[in-house]
Order: structure tokens, then C-alpha cells, then sequence
């Protein structure tokens, strides 16, 4: 593509990380924004100098101008947005969930691929710097053949939203499993070169919430309104190469305090993910590997990369397929958790 390519953001909440993204670009220049909130939307593209605002998204992508869309929006709007900004030749990059299940997933593949355009999905731990570095120990052989990790992201306090869409099955699709759990599992598959899932086993519980206890700092919490979603998750995933992963996703537990952690086993080596530690057997003794790895923000990297593969017609690191491969899995341990039996995933 020559020139830069032209952006838009859907939804100016999270979506803000990435304008903070595209601005650092030399290779982009972002066109509009739009937000149903049309003050705050007027707010962004004043600070980030974006020349076009809207308050519905169907007029914004009438723009011929756009080349590629942010979809930043509550989840259950994910798989429409997505699907319309194809249907108006955009690339697309959407963040995570994919969307509220595989079903809609697949729908979102399947249009990128009519319209012949690309779709990330906004995995930013893939793109922090101590993922990278420890991606180019794995695929230099240094831990071998991964056969095991344990995963996941538990905190003490943090329901987002108490009582909004976070909380409400019908708008999220689930709760910490499908929002932050979703995170971890998917930069642990990542990691272990994105195996593909044959069965689940899982488990939900909901213990703070529909007591009204562990609201946490982030999201608008609404009075009074539905919390009918797990507060934790916990579930073990098999692998067609043999490999097992272990993960949980928690909002509130009583611990001593919140963790995000990826801890992998391999024939020729160990590592953890926050902080990054590589453990060896080198020259006879037991070595553990303390990498030195640069301090970037995953949500502009992941940003600064999407341009690229747009502008330069390759492939990104986060594909709509990885995505579907991770809903699969959610709906499994979901669907595990209300049947108490392990399920298939094809």
C-alpha cells in the first residue's frame, strides 16, 4: 500500500491504547473515531487531533477514506461491528474476547475472508517485550518440546462493573474466563506455537458476586443491576500434540494478592512469564535464566504491527484463526462447567 494507512477507532474506552498506538506510527494517520458517547468521542479527537467524529458506526465506515478499524466495543457487539467493517472493505483489528462464542468467531473468519481483508485480533500480552524475547528462546529450541503450563490471571478484588455488561452474560459473555483468562490462555498458546485443542475440562463458580462483594476499579457499576456470570474459572485443556495447559481466571478469590502467570515445562527447559525467568541444566548445574527484555506497551506494539501487515500485505502475528481456536476452548470449559463432563473440541 503506499502512503499511510488510514484508521479508525469504534469505541473510545479501550480503545484509546489504541490511538495511543496508531499516533506513534509514522506509518499511519488516524481519520475518525466513534463512541455512542458523542462528548467523550469530541474529547479523544480533540487530544489526538483525528479530523472526523461519529456517533454511529455504519455512517463512519461510508468513509472511503478508512483502510483499516479498531473494534473496541463491549463484547457481544464484536462479531456485527466486525462483520459490517468487512462488508465495507476494511481491515480489522478487534479485541479480545473474539467475540461471545466460536459460532460468531467463525462468522467473523469467514467474512475476512470474502472481503479479502485482514483481521487481528488484539491480543496485547503477545506483543509486551518479555513475550517476544522469551517467543525467540522457544523457537531457538531452548526449552524443547512444551508439554505442560500452568496459566492464568486470579485477582482478590476486581469485578469490573458491578452490575453493567461486564457482569451481564447477555452483553460479555461470561465473566473473568472470557476476560482476563482469556488473555492468559491465549499468549500461553502462543508461546507453545498455537497448539490445536482436542477436550476440556472445567469448572465455574460465582461466590462474590451475586453478593454483591469484590467490585473492583475498573468499568461503570450500575446499581441495583444483573450479575449472572462466574467470578472464577478454573479448567484443564488437551492438546492434539499431547500438551496439557492448565488455567484459571478469577475477579475476586481471597488471596494474598492479584497474579498473572504463565509457567511452561519443556524436555530442554522451564520458563515463567511475569517475571521472566528461563531455568536450565547448563555445563552440568542447575542455571536459571534472567533475560533482559525491552519495557513496551503491548497495546501500541500490537497497534505499530497491524499497520504494517496491512501496509505491507503480510500476515499478523494475532490471526482471526488463533482466535477462533481460544473461543473454542471457552465455550468448552463453559460448556464442561454446566454439564460436570468433558468436552470434544473439533
Amino acid at each position: 500500500m503506499d502512503g499511510k494507512v488510514r484508521a479508525a477507532v469504534i469505541g473510545v474506552g479501550i480503545g484509546y491504547l489504541h490511538l495511543q498506538g496508531y499516533v506513534k506510527s509514522p506509518h499511519a494517520e488516524i481519520v475518525a473515531v466513534c463512541d455512542i458517547d458523542k462528548g467523550r468521542a469530541e474529547r479523544v479527537a480533540n487530544e489526538f487531533g483525528v479530523p472526523h467524529v461519529f456517533t454511529d458506526y455504519k455512517e463512519m465506515l461510508k468513509m472511503d477514506e478508512i483502510d483499516m478499524v479498531s473494534v473496541c466495543v463491549p463484547n457481544y457487539l464484536h462479531a456485527p461491528v466486525t462483520i459490517d467493517c468487512f462488508e465495507a472493505g476494511k481491515h480489522v483489528v478487534c479485541e479480545k474476547p473474539m467475540a461471545m462464542n466460536a459460532v460468531e468467531g467463525a462468522a467473523m473468519v469467514e467474512a475476512a475472508k470474502k472481503a479479502n481483508r485482514k483481521l487481528m485480533m488484539a491480543f496485547n500480552n503477545r506483543f509486551r517485550g518479555d513475550t517476544q524475547v522469551l517467543k525467540r528462546f522457544i523457537e531457538a529450541g531452548e526449552l524443547g518440546e512444551i508439554y505442560f503450563a500452568k496459566t492464568g490471571w486470579i485477582r482478590r478484588q476486581g469485578i469490573p462493573g458491578m452490575g453493567g455488561w461486564f457482569t451481564t452474560k447477555s452483553m460479555s459473555g461470561g465473566g473473568p474466563l472470557i476476560d482476563i483468562g482469556v488473555h492468559m490462555l491465549d499468549v500461553t498458546m502462543y508461546l507453545m506455537g498455537n497448539p490445536k485443542p482436542v477436550s476440556v475440562v472445567g469448572v465455574t463458580y460465582a461466590k462474590f458476586g451475586p453478593r454483591g462483594l469484590g467490585q473492583g476499579g475498573w468499568g461503570t457499576p450500575v446499581e441495583g443491576g444483573t450479575f449472572d456470570v462466574e467470578d472464577m474459572a478454573a479448567a484443564l485443556i488437551r492438546f492434539a500434540n499431547g500438551a496439557t495447559v492448565f488455567l484459571e481466571a478469577s475477579w475476586a478469590s481471597y488471596i494474598q494478592h492479584d497474579m498473572m502467570y504463565s509457567s511452561l515445562l519443556g524436555t530442554e527447559g522451564g520458563a515463567d512469564l511475569e517475571p521472566l525467568r528461563i531455568y536450565k541444566q547448563l555445563q552440568g548445574t542447575q542455571a536459571d535464566i534472567t533475560p533482559q527484555f525491552p519495557r513496551v506497551s503491548g497495546h501500541e506494539q500490537e497497534i505499530l504491527h497491524f499497520v504494517e501487515c496491512v501496509k505491507n500485505d503480510t500476515e499478523p502475528i494475532s490471526t482471526g484463526e488463533h482466535g477462533l481456536d481460544v473461543m473454542k476452548i471457552l465455550d468448552g470449559i463453559y460448556k464442561s462447567a454446566e454439564t460436570g463432563e468433558q468436552v470434544a473440541i473439533e
